[in-house]
């Protein structure tokens, strides 16, 4: 666990001369713009990386930021200390850290990436988000079903599959659609709750001892940090994964749909941290959301659970890692 004075820590973005030419007048002569970062990621994780960089480049080179690298538990006492620190913007990761940021502040703005964002009620809508939240809203219970789809077009033999859920970001409404959706198609699923890093394996096991063939790890910041340890341990009882993130089959899963998370931190969540910084209100700042969708396929993993993946799944792939 990181520590707290480790974290608390203020880090300055390294200055540079930005690659493409800044755009005028981006950052006030003279002022230091600080962030506060409610993530559990790391902050030299590649979607974070990414963003700052973006942010250099829009001219915003003397930026400071504390935070990342948190539990999830520790996110109110940090958006306190943030409001206390009278930051420019709170970031934000997942529903938790959202919730945690609106109840310490409804003036600073929060710049926020999550799954549903209204449909977890954390702004009116998308169009018009309203109070002070704003950001990126990633589809993930649609994309859920549609990775579930994908997985028993890969697995067409497998009647048993299981489904990692976090249910501090997935609704229980969206556990039974999941299940209704795969009884349609003559699969069990069966659903392991985990609210914590330290549960992870044992669902896992869990899973395997049920008869689960397979599993679906839905969207959660919670999954996606600990990815990892994931991979080793559904490889080691060689159960085959559907993940949230392209990069996740790149990094060792063996699938994966949906929007690429660097990208959208590069792209979106930048676009919208410039706009808050030049002074935009977060009710006046619609949220945005991903237009493209990758299906990566890593074909050595699949080679590794003993998978053959049909010709027809194979090709309606995007990228194949061989």
């Amino acid at each position: 666990m990181i520590s707290r004075r480790a974290v608390l820590r203020s880090i300055p973005l390294v200055l540079g001369i930005p690659t493409r030419p800044l755009v005028a007048h981006a950052q006030e002569p003279g002022r230091t713009y600080r962030l506060g970062a409610l993530f559990n990621s790391p902050r030299d994780a590649p979607q974070n990386v990414a963003f700052f960089d973006e942010l250099r480049r829009a001219g915003f080179v003397d930026v400071r930021v504390d935070g990342f690298g948190l539990r999830t538990e520790r996110f109110a006492d940090f958006a306190r200390e943030f409001v206390q620190a009278k930051v420019d913007i709170i970031m934000c990761g997942g529903d938790p850290a959202i919730r945690a940021a609106q109840q310490a502040t409804a003036t600073i703005p929060i710049l926020a990436v999550t799954d549903d964002m209204a449909g977890s009620g954390l702004i009116r809508s998308l169009s018009k988000p309203g109070g002070n939240t704003t950001g990126v809203s990633i589809l993930a219970n649609q994309l859920d079903g549609k990775r579930q789809e994908i997985l028993i077009d890969m697995l067409p033999r497998v009647r048993r599959m299981a489904a990692l859920v976090d249910p501090a970001t997935t609704a229980p409404r969206q556990f039974q659609a999941l299940q209704d959706s795969a009884r349609a198609r003559g699969v069990k699923l069966s659903i392991h709750r985990i609210a914590t890093p330290e549960g992870i394996v044992p669902a896992i096991e869990a899973a395997k001892k049920e008869g689960a063939a397979a599993l679906n790890v839905l969207a959660t910041p919670l999954f996606f940090n600990s990815r990892r340890l994931i991979f080793e341990r559904a490889t080691a009882l060689r159960l085959p994964g559907m993940y949230q993130w392209p990069e996740m089959a790149e990094e060792g899963g063996l699938a994966a749909y949906g929007p690429r998370i660097v990208q959208i931190f590069r792209e979106l969540m930048t676009q919208q941290a410039v706009k808050l910084l030049r002074g935009a209100k977060p009710s006046d700042l619609p949220v945005e959301q991903p237009t493209r969708f990758e299906l990566v396929i890593n074909v050595k993993t699949a080679k590794a659970l003993g998978v053959a993946i049909p010709p027809s799944v194979l090709h309606r792939a995007d990228h194949l890692i061989e």
